[in-house]
């Protein structure tokens, strides 16, 4: 193998990335020449006499410079340097092939078999020296690479897992979501309110729900908070609460009268309340937009507040469309900001539609957002007789179809639908 080296007193021996040395050639005395020569510049020196012992020497310890004969018996030295790379894995070591063939194409022959330089016989002893220390800087600058390809690769091994971590917290995360929509469709009496929520990674900030206090009641509402991401989704979790079709005791949109029964709070007082909640929590940035709708079932009158959320559509039976509404601030970005209640009635058969701008700022293949013009568009594209689910579903399904493909969801789209069917 490779012993120790034996350095003279007046030789300062070669320091850097070459230390082993291993000589291939089937003449002996061509191995003693090159051998005294590298073992007095200070090197740990090895030999052998054809390609299948050095292949041998090889396995065991890989050296980190080979000065290897083209011509040998057996396996020749073009053979031998192929061999040799296949075994080296990530090590590489310098590969100087000993020839006196000097023809272009036999050049480039020892070079795609592997080897990194020439050395025409007989060796000068000046030259081998030259072309060790081009080696060295070449084989340093190789290491330092891969050392630092380590590093990066590790590093990558490293968020790669911290990545898997983070991504089944958040699937998680989306089981925690979706069950504050328990439910995406529900009957109230001969009416229906119906739900879609399609956020566009694991978690969204689009948030859909509606409650009902007893019979002839109901509140219903569509909430998008700002940004997207983890902060946006906790955001949601708590107004989910807020907001709890289960708790109505935690549930801002309702008020316990004589100490017996809950009523439905005017929409105007419960976004002054959420806003006030939102204001008084230092640290939180987020704010969001909100449509919110309450219904008496027996005469058709809806109380709508809207708060920076995209104007609901209302569908008359007949089938003409309206965007109603008048704007208003978002929740959480203005303090004691007084919030206007927008008063109508619904028919038999009239719906309702409340929607994020997910729809509308859509993008199409051109560039161009959706738009509310676009929507109308979208619906009168639905089949006429599709109603609560069905008809949210096929909305959705047509959207997809006019977005610019291949981008995904830029946004989570989200919607509700109140439709009214008398007392």
């Amino acid at each position: 193998m490779f012993p120790e080296s034996t350095v003279e007193n007046e030789v300062v021996p070669v320091s850097g990335s070459i230390q082993r040395v291993l000589v291939v050639d089937d003449s002996r005395l061509q191995r003693r020449i090159l051998v005294a020569s590298l073992k007095k510049w200070g090197f740990q020196v090895a030999e052998a006499g054809s390609g299948e012992d050095a292949m041998e020497i090889c396995r065991q310890q890989l050296p980190d410079l080979i000065l290897s004969d083209w011509m040998m018996p057996g396996m020749n030295g073009i053979e031998f340097c192929r061999a040799f790379r296949n075994i080296s894995n990530d090590a590489y070591s310098y590969f100087i092939l000993l020839t006196s063939k000097s023809e272009k194409n036999e050049v480039a022959q020892g070079l795609d078999a592997g080897a990194d330089d020439f050395l025409t016989k007989p060796v000068s002893s000046d030259e081998l020296r030259a072309r060790i220390s081009a080696g060295e800087r070449i084989l340093r600058m190789q290491r330092e690479l891969f050392q630092k390809n380590q590093i990066v690769s590790e590093t990558l091994d490293e968020l790669q897992r911290v990545y898997d971590a983070i991504d089944k917290d958040l699937i998680q995360a989306r089981k925690i979501q979706e069950s504050l929509v328990p439910e995406l469709s529900r009957n109230f009496g001969s009416s229906e309110v119906s739900l879609l929520l399609k956020p566009c990674g694991h978690i969204g900030g689009d948030l859909v729900g509606m409650f009902s206090p007893g019979v002839n009641r109901v509140g219903f509402y569509s909430i998008d908070v700002s940004g997207h991401g983890i902060t946006s989704a906790m955001m949601t979790a708590r107004l989910g609460g807020y907001l709890s079709s289960t708790y109505f005791d935690q549930n801002v949109g309702m008020e316990k009268k004589f100490n017996s029964f809950y009523a439905l709070r005017p929409p105007e007082e419960v976004a002054s309340l959420l806003n006030a909640r939102l204001i008084a929590d230092t640290g939180v940035e987020e704010y969001f937009t909100m449509a919110y709708c309450t219904c008496d079932l027996r005469t058709g009158q809806v109380k709508m507040v809207q708060a920076g959320h995209p104007h609901p559509l209302l569908i008359r039976k007949n089938g003409t469309m309206e965007f109603i509404g008048q704007g208003g601030v978002p929740i959480g970005l203005i303090s004691e900001v007084v919030y206007d209640q927008e008063v109508f009635y619904m028919e038999e058969g009239d719906r309702l539609l409340l929607y994020s701008d997910g729809f509308t700022e859509a993008h199409l293949e051109d560039g161009s957002m959706l738009d509310s013009e676009g929507l109308i568009d979208l619906i009168h594209k639905c089949k006429p007789d599709q109603n609560g689910q069905e008809f949210l579903d096929d909305l959705y399904w047509h959207l997809t179809q006019v977005m610019a493909k291949g981008e995904g969801l830029e946004d989570d789209i989200s919607a509700t639908l109140f439709e009214y069917q008398g007392p």
